[in-house]
């Protein structure tokens, strides 16, 4: 017993002893486990060197030592520094727990199993996925958000996967969709070349960005915004009250563009009139915008009276009229710059100033034209489709998916700038743009959200600005107020409104041209090929007031006066004489005389004005 209890007093008094002197002997100690570091890892540096390169590192250090020894109170000011670099070395770190949580790791385990079925192949000696198998060799990086729900992750698969195939790849993408997380959208980067493939997160593009100037080039406008990963430029934009830098996707159009004419579709109320809204007002700052609203329902009507809109037809014979001179316009256009170059001149300036025919849902117009037994409206889309871009001249058409099959083969074949709009499912995104988007859609997006594709360039998300109608009762006030700031000023006065102060910007074109623009415009029809009338080569198309007195009396077709006076009536078209082949009737502002009379401006086809009384 004596023995058994100095034996334990012994044991403590060492125990405490040890304590006592790592106590006191702590700071050498540290300092000893930091000189043993840093003499580790210099020893590693110096087998790393190559040996061409360790003779000059040694000749180095030993230069650096001997100006230390050299130096007044060098080696004492060295040796603490070296005491102080064992000890921030040597010191205790805290371990700093890496890797997944519990969490984590069931939700990776059980996306690694989903997997197996589709990346694991009988016979493989050494698969990648198998039950049970290691799922970290799989998943090299991955990463979680603050809610704890998979925001990237990188994954690897055998490099016999077929990753060439899209319904392979369809597959692997709808299981990471279901077990990532639906209700989000998942951009999938495919990387042939070492067998991975990157799962993102995508947060949702902003809508708060509605319409105003964008800092663009002419020719160049803003189809929307667009994630910031996926293009190398960004545009100042005001959302809310704050201006930032955001993503957008230009549309270069003009006579070197590769995708001179855009074609949307959408279902109804997912913002492709807001689309055409929004390139109108683009439009209007540099060039002409003649609008076709095949539904009817008006909401072009802000931009009716306005500088640079040549019409807003919704009806059947306004919209043949109206497009029967766009084709015939392009037409002349392709003439005169064709003779301008022959000539060594350059082409006329209006031969240069953009036009853009919006054309939204003609296929509506092509069936009451069905019914009525006359011709299709889209029949005049051909000519500018097909030689638009060399006189400046862009097409852009919207439509609903139901009625696509109805759009021309002219149509379908030129507009290779391509945009969906609002819900649609891989294959609808596929057979519009030509390929599948590299995102999964999802049910519900908000207004102008869609994918955008130009020419060959990869599918890209876009959120259209908001560009409301300003003259609907539901738009905010802000919106109404942007919209309207981007106007031109107004040439033709509104319905009850006084006359229009003149301006010195160009006029609307009237469609039947008169006086010296006829004679420079004049075309004669020789079959199917027009060719120049008797006017001088140099003569150039001036714009010609379309505020025209279009008085008609019950029982016959007398027109009052035009607006030009008795020289303008001059140079009109008589009865009984035919106009310029390029010009179509009808399509034109009238002003009648209401009921006090005061003159009262009708914008619309030839059917929109009518007698009184």
């Amino acid at each position: 017993m004596t023995n058994s209890a100095s034996l334990t007093r012994s044991r403590e008094l060492a125990r405490t002893a040890a304590e006592s002197a790592s106590d006191v002997f702590h700071p050498l100690i540290i300092i000893a486990r930091g000189l043993r570091r840093l003499g580790a890892a210099g020893r590693g540096r110096w087998v790393a060197t190559p040996r061409e390169h360790r003779g000059p590192t040694a000749f180095f250090v030993g230069a650096c030592v001997l100006v230390v020894c050299l130096v007044p109170y060098g080696p004492l000011l060295a040796l603490i520094t070296l005491m102080g670099a064992g000890a921030w070395a040597g010191r205790e770190r805290t371990p700093v727990e890496t890797g997944p949580g519990e969490a984590a790791t069931e939700r990776l385990r059980a996306l690694y199993e989903a997997l197996v079925p589709y990346l694991c192949v009988d016979g493989d000696p050494s698969p990648l996925y198998a039950p049970d198998g290691d799922w970290e060799r799989a998943f090299p990086e991955y990463a979680f958000d603050d809610s704890g729900r998979l925001e990237r992750l990188q994954l690897k698969y055998p490099a016999y996967f077929t990753d060439g195939e899209d319904g392979a790849r369809a597959r692997i993408e709808q299981v990471l969709y279901a077990k990532a997380g639906r209700g989000r959208e998942y951009h999938f980067a495919w990387d042939e070349l070492t067998n991975q493939l990157t799962l993102t997160a995508l947060s949702p593009l902003p809508t708060d960005i509605a319409a105003q100037r964008f800092v663009t080039s002419p020719g160049e406008l803003v189809l929307g915004f667009t994630d910031p990963d996926f293009v190398q430029r960004t545009l100042p934009v005001t959302g809310g009250e704050e201006t930032r830098d955001a993503p957008p996707v230009v549309w270069r159009t003009g006579p070197r563009s590769t995708e001179p004419h855009l074609l949307a579709l959408g279902q109804p109320g997912t913002g492709a009139t807001t689309l055409l809204r929004s390139l109108a007002l683009q439009a209007l700052q540099h060039g002409d915008v003649l609008v076709i609203d095949g539904g009817g329902t008006g909401e072009y009507g802000c931009l009716a009276g306005h500088r640079g809109v040549l019409g807003v037809e919704s009806g059947l014979a306004g919209a043949l009229a109206t497009l029967e001179w766009a084709s015939h316009e392009t037409e002349r256009r392709l003439i005169a710059a064709n003779r301008a170059r022959q000539e060594g001149r350059p082409a006329p300036d209006d031969t240069r100033r953009p036009l853009w025919i919006l054309a939204d849902r003609p296929t509506a117009l092509a069936h009451i034209a069905s019914a009525e037994g006359r011709e299709d409206p889209q029949q005049w889309l051909q000519v500018p489709l097909r030689h638009g871009r060399a006189a400046h001249v862009t097409v852009v058409v919207a439509e609903h998916f139901e009625s696509a099959e109805l759009l021309s083969e002219p149509v379908r074949a030129h507009t290779k700038a391509r945009v969906v709009l609002g819900p649609a499912t891989a294959e609808e995104v596929r057979a519009v743009l030509g390929a599948p988007p590299h995102t999964t859609p999802v049910a519900q997006v908000p207004p102008g959200r869609g994918y955008a594709r130009l020419g060959t360039a990869p599918v890209l998300r876009l959120q259209v600005p908001a560009t409301p109608d300003p003259l609907d009762d539901a738009t905010g006030q802000a919106h109404r107020e942007a919209v309207l700031a981007l106007l031109p000023e107004r040439t033709v006065p509104a319905d009850g409104a006084g006359p229009a102060e003149p301006v010195d910007a160009p006029q609307p074109v009237d469609f039947r041209k008169t006086g010296a623009a006829r004679k420079a415009a004049d075309v004669r029809k020789t079959g199917d090929v027009r060719t120049a009338g008797d006017g001088k080569a140099g003569d150039v198309r001036k714009p010609v007031d379309i505020r025209k007195v279009d008085a008609r009396k019950s029982g016959g077709a007398a027109t009052a006066e035009p607006a030009g006076g008795p020289a303008a009536a001059e140079g009109a078209p008589q009865d009984g004489e035919d106009g310029p082949a390029g010009e179509p009737v009808g399509a034109v502002v009238r002003a009648a005389h209401g009921k006090g009379g005061e003159p009262r401006v009708v914008n619309g086809s030839a059917d929109a004005s009518r007698p009184e009384g």
